[in-house]
């Protein structure tokens, strides 16, 4: 008997994942990984086999760690290799981005600003979710006025973001690697509060081993290549791999 036969009916679906309801209880959820790997909202789309398996790894064990550093998820166990059981939640339709050093479209949109420059404290630029639209960067007031957060929890989630940050970059300054920027996002369990939720995977980051831009283990080589062919893929296939071993090695 599989994990899937005990799968309630599904909820919602997203480019990279699946989310169930699960039958004995209405405040949880399962969700499971696809091996799907995207960019250019969705624009570029490949089958990334063992994906799933990477994604769901490093997600809970990303989860693990903020849980046992006292930050609210909705990270409940990671059921098998694909599936992880967590707080059902309301999401939020805004990314939060924090970044530590500037590079990639902050660059873009701030061209005064060299590559490498260091954000103290991090920097938090927030997106609405909105393919169609490529995820305009929102202003608080914005996200207030649309009546997605009030700004109580607007600055709830800015302290939150940043604690997210500290344990996160500290866990992996041990392992002599960088962590650039870090996208996460919020969602609300059914009590009204708010909790880090949805997934915290190798397309979250950006991870610079020895902050050498040239040895990037993140989604970022996928965006980078000009023509996406199978040996590229095994190649991106090895970091997520490696990506997920190592957040297994991650403490706090």
């Amino acid at each position: 008997m599989t994990q899937h036969a005990q799968f309630g009916p599904l909820l919602t679906e997203g480019k990279t994942k699946r989310i169930y309801s699960y039958p004995q209880d209405e405040q949880l959820a399962y969700m499971v990984s696809k091996d799907q790997i995207t960019a250019g909202d969705g624009a570029r789309r490949n089958e990334l086999e063992g994906k799933s398996r990477w994604s769901t790894a490093t997600t809970a064990n990303v989860f693990r760690l903020l849980n046992e550093a006292g930050i609210n998820t909705h990270f409940v166990k990671k059921v098998d290799e694909v599936t992880m059981l967590v707080k059902r939640c309301e999401m939020l339709p805004i990314e939060h981005v924090q970044r530590r050093l500037a590079t990639g479209s902050f660059l873009k949109r701030h061209p005064e600003v060299s590559e490498g420059t260091r954000f103290d404290p991090v920097l938090i630029e927030t997106f609405l979710k909105d393919d169609a639209r490529h995820d305009p960067q929102i202003q608080p007031e914005e996200i207030i006025q649309q009546g997605i957060a009030m700004q109580e929890e607007i600055d709830w989630m800015a302290r939150e973001g940043r604690r997210v940050f500290a344990v996160l970059e500290t866990a992996w300054a041990k392992m002599d690697v960088t962590m650039v920027d870090l996208k996460i996002e919020f969602g609300r369990d059914p009590q009204g509060q708010l909790l880090v939720a949805d997934v915290i995977d190798n397309d979250s980051w950006r991870l610079w081993p020895g902050g050498d831009k040239n040895r990037m283990l993140d989604k970022q080589v996928y965006r980078n290549l000009q023509e996406v062919t199978s040996d590229s893929l095994r190649e991106i296939a090895d970091r997520y791999a490696l990506v997920a071993d190592l957040t297994g090695k991650l403490s706090i």
